[in-house]
């Protein structure tokens, strides 16, 4: 048994990339501490992310949108930061930290035009989010458990 490691995923809404990130990276290894945060969390989850997530068969549907506030205290192994847009803000993490990464993604609840297209948007963005914590998940994560 490795030990714990705890990992605090942020954008801004917490509706959405963080929480796909969130899912995705729980569903690699059920040892990890994964929460995620928003510095304006909306309260809710995207639908639209809930359900692009069920289509790779990753449940994100009972998680909750929470503020940065909740987390600030703690003590992080890692801080991941996943908002993407020039028009962002991206938030800043004051809490212990040992590594604060950013891996920017574009916010698919931005797409404007045909419910097609905005579907297909949040489709590449989850794809994206895999992939680049797939990655993060098989360099960093896996050899320090």
């Amino acid at each position: 048994m490795g030990k714990e490691m705890k990992i605090l995923i942020l954008c801004t809404g917490n509706s959405c990339r963080s929480q796909m990130a969130h899912g995705f990276l729980q569903s690699l290894n059920s040892k990890l501490q994964v929460y995620s945060a928003g510095t304006e969390a909306s309260g809710k989850l995207n639908e639209k992310a809930v359900k692009a997530m069920q289509e790779i068969k990753i449940d994100i549907s009972k998680h909750t949108s929470d503020s940065v506030e909740k987390y600030i205290k703690e003590e992080w192994d890692y801080v991941i930061t996943v908002c993407g847009g020039a028009n962002e803000v991206c938030p800043t993490f004051i809490g212990k930290v040992k590594h604060r990464l950013h891996m920017g993604y574009d916010d698919p609840s931005d797409a404007k035009g045909s419910e097609e297209y905005i579907w297909k948007e949040f489709q590449r963005v989850r794809t994206e989010i895999t992939k680049g914590f797939e990655n993060f998940y098989k360099k960093e994560i896996k050899p320090n458990l």
